[in-house]
């Protein structure tokens, strides 16, 4: 029963962060209406469908600090960048080709390059930061800085965008009660009338805090359902939060590629990553650690953490082939995305199973040793 109940409100979370970050979306595309396509989804996309990452590794640290927390936030965002990496451009892939729109994807290499080194190389930072049992405030600095970084450089390298002084937003109407009840929060906070600035604002802060309550419950709900199947919640956050806080930038990425954005649509993926890495991760534990002081992590959590962050760098480089070596993306690279995301989560739950298979040792032992190899450099 607690099975069912979990499961069910998982399903809940996934909804209300779904509708709360549609009202978001509508918030930040008048917002960043006058930025560069590849650079709005990148940034101002990126920032917003990731809030659900943020949120749940806020949860996991404050709420469960004495159950390890930090290693549900950590599966929670390396396991939604490894969705991102793999699942969204699939679904992008499928929607856009597979309803015989068009027959292949143009995205720009450029757009490629720039985010994926960069989403590259924050990952290489994360596994030569993260290498003891104890983690203290200038790791979650270090990794906020980065983020800084790499926003300031996005944001300094658009250029003069092309204002939309056209551009015009309304909601659908109706009863604002109806449509509270509906989640329709942009329907609730604008009512019949087009968007402005402050509406746009004052739309964003009520699509954050229906965010922050879905990802709340969306932390107990996974630590009950770990408890229920006996299964540690760092495999639970890795697999089934990771994949509820991924349901916004999927959405997003969608409507990008169907509106024929495609660069968006693949730089909201990346972009997401990076801050799902730099900032959903740092921040947390930057504000836990200066107010409890430092994380202790056991030799077994270590371990874990150390295999999923090679497993992710591993899995980001091999997209990043998938996207940058073809002169097009057809449906084929769809199909072998969802295939390597299949072996991810199998790999993932065989292992969180504590099942003794070969392979999964085999793998697990490779990981280990990649990962030791990154903690003597430093």
């Amino acid at each position: 029963m607690a099975v069912v109940s979990s499961l069910g409100l998982i399903f809940i979370t996934c909804i209300v962060i779904w509708r709360a970050c549609d009202g978001f979306e509508m918030a930040s595309d008048y917002l960043g209406r006058n930025m560069k396509e590849g650079i709005k989804g990148a940034t101002i996309n990126a920032i917003g469908s990731s809030l659900p990452e943020l949120f749940t590794t806020l949860f996991f640290l404050f709420v469960l600090k004495d159950k390890d927390g930090f290693s549900g936030g950590i599966g929670t965002t390396a396991g939604s960048a490894v969705f991102n990496a793999m699942i969204i451009p699939a679904v992008v892939i499928m929607a856009v080709i597979g309803k015989g729109i068009v027959d292949r994807i143009d995205v720009s290499k450029k757009v490629i390059k720039r985010d994926g080194i960069s989403l590259i190389l924050c990952e290489i930072v994360l596994i030569l930061l993260i290498t003891g049992t104890e983690l203290h405030w200038y790791h979650g600095l270090v990794l906020m800085l980065l983020y800084v970084v790499y926003i300031t450089y996005m944001l300094t390298s658009q250029g003069s965008g092309e204002v939309d002084n056209d551009y015009e937003a309304e909601a659908d109407g109706g009863n604002r009660m109806v449509a509270f009840c509906k989640g329709d929060f942009a329907t609730t906070v604008l009512g019949d009338g087009t968007i402005s600035t402050g509406k746009a604002w004052l739309l964003m802060l009520v699509s954050v805090f229906f965010i922050g309550i879905a990802c709340y419950w969306l932390v107990e709900a996974c630590e009950q359902f770990g408890e229920a199947i006996g299964m540690p919640i760092y495999f639970v956050s890795v697999v089934l939060a990771s994949a509820a806080t991924s349901v916004p930038d999927t959405i997003i990425s969608w409507k990008d590629a169907m509106k024929g954005n495609y660069d968006d649509a693949v730089a909201n993926a990346l972009g997401s990553n990076i801050f799902d890495i730099c900032f959903a991760l740092g921040f947390p534990l930057f504000l836990f650690t200066l107010m409890y002081g430092p994380i202790t992590m056991s030799p077994d959590t270590l371990e874990n953490v150390g295999q999923l962050r090679v497993l992710l760098l591993i899995i980001t480089i091999v997209a990043f082939f998938i996207y940058l070596v073809p002169k097009t993306i057809k449906k084929s690279h769809g199909y072998l995305l969802i295939g390597l995301y299949a072996l991810f989560v199998l790999y993932i739950v065989l292992k969180g199973m504590n099942t003794d298979i070969g392979i999964i040792t085999s793998i697990s032992d490779g990981l280990s040793s990649i990962s030791h190899f990154f903690s003597t450099l430093l």
